[in-house]
């Protein structure tokens, strides 16, 4: 689903209240009308928009009764900077990927592979063998250890978004002398990731080309870049 639609659809105060309430237990609508305090036909017409947004999912039990859930996990993030505005949607990455496989990125957390499987006999529950016990003592573990981690990468994500305004502060700074011309920054970000030609730059940059090519002009003739007249190269 495109962010925009999906942060228009989240903008609602009344949608996230249901999104909370549901991430606790699913729901039937008189339960949502009481949580929220507003009448049942809004209700009903919050969870049709979160519905149709696959948000959220419905089943109805024995006694016809119809319960709402959440159905899929979702992240939203929404950049708001000097240098950017910018919003993305991510939906979870497959359970079987092997995180430890990614270059840059060690995490020390123990992942299990076995899972904890639903009895199927509620009676059956109350007695539990000692390798059951332990299975749910690991997952509890593991849990914790996964909360510890996501506030950790949550607080490395604001370190880097703050560095790079400050990176970007300084080069914008030093290419212009008074870092009203950003743009100019975001365009040596491009040249340095490998972008050559000006239509290359212009779509890493997300600027217009003819807006690229002038303050390409501009730096070449302070030296700050180059060009063979086919693509443009830092200079140095």
């Amino acid at each position: 689903m495109d962010s925009a639609a999906l942060l228009d659809i989240l903008g609602n105060e009344n949608r996230r209240r249901i999104l909370r309430l549901l991430s606790h237990k699913p729901c039937y609508v008189t339960e949502i009308s009481d949580y929220l305090g507003v009448s049942p036909k809004a209700v009903i017409d919050h969870l049709r928009k979160l519905e149709e947004a696959g948000l959220v999912e419905s089943r109805t039990d024995d006694q016809r009764r119809k319960y709402f859930n959440i159905s899929r996990n979702l992240r939203l993030e929404v950049d708001v900077s000097p240098y950017e505005f910018g919003m993305k949607s991510a939906y979870p990455a497959s359970a079987n990927l092997d995180v430890s496989s990614c270059q840059y990125l060690s995490l020390n957390v123990k992942y299990l592979n076995e899972q904890v499987e639903d009895d199927e006999d509620d009676e059956d529950v109350e007695q539990m063998s000692d390798t059951e016990a332990s299975k749910i003592a690991d997952l509890a573990s593991e849990l914790n250890s996964l909360e510890e981690l996501k506030s950790e990468l949550s607080l490395a994500q604001r370190w880097v978004h703050g560095r790079m305004t400050s990176v970007l502060d300084s080069l914008s700074d030093a290419v212009d002398g008074n870092g009203e011309n950003r743009i100019r920054a975001e365009i040596l970000a491009a040249l340095a990731a490998g972008a050559e030609t000006t239509r290359e730059i212009s779509r890493e940059a997300n600027a217009p080309e003819h807006i690229v090519e002038n303050h390409l002009g501009s730096m070449a003739e302070r030296g700050v870049v180059e060009s063979d007249g086919e693509s443009w190269t830092l200079s140095g």
